[in-house]
């Protein structure tokens, strides 16, 4: 398993978006935290999530290939079978992988919701992640022009792994409101 440090110098040689860092690192608080009320493993959950995108930039013009070079890079390094696996699987619906583990939809439901906060919070007056209430985002998640490119299902399966959905979303605002400084929300 590689470390944090590694992860993150990983990482950046292969992104350059400063979105897409910013997502990341979402990604990774929000994974630590539901790792932490699940009494999982917090480093590899919050690596798994820092890491899920790690081949974007040069697969996103081609959906069926994004996460693949992910998991040949992280394989290399001695990654977790069960964590390239969650990272395949957050791509369920280009690559045809179920989700089946815990961590599989602990993935998809955090990288999916962080693109709801992050917009809701912009659109508050403040445009501050502390001003977006649990009530907010659900009201925003049933409206599908809003952040469309977002995609729901995964959001609302977070309550296979038996956390609610408003728990759910209490817990990655309370992550991410812990880097909003960072984020710039």
């Amino acid at each position: 398993m590689i470390s944090r440090d590694q992860a993150w110098q990983l990482l950046n040689e292969h992104v350059q978006d400063e979105v897409l860092l910013k997502h990341s690192r979402e990604t990774e608080v929000i994974m630590r935290a539901l790792a932490a009320r699940l009494g999982k493993d917090e480093e590899l959950w919050g690596v798994t999530g820092l890491l899920h995108d790690l081949d974007f930039e040069t697969t996103k013009d081609d959906p069926t290939a994004h996460t693949l070079k992910t998991v040949e890079i992280l394989a290399d390094r001695g990654f977790p079978p069960e964590a390239l696996q969650a990272i395949k699987a957050h791509n369920w619906d280009n690559l045809g992988i179920e989700r089946q583990s815990e961590l599989d939809y602990a993935l998809a439901a955090a990288e999916s919701l962080t693109g709801i906060l992050v917009a809701t919070a912009l659109v508050q007056p403040d445009k501050k992640l502390a001003s977006v209430k649990v009530k907010s985002v659900k009201k925003k998640l049933k409206s599908p022009a809003f952040a469309r490119a977002v995609r729901r299902e995964p959001i609302y399966d977070v309550e296979k792994i038996g956390i609610t959905l408003d728990e759910f979303i209490q817990i990655a605002l309370d992550a991410m409101g812990e880097i909003h400084d960072e984020l710039g929300l």
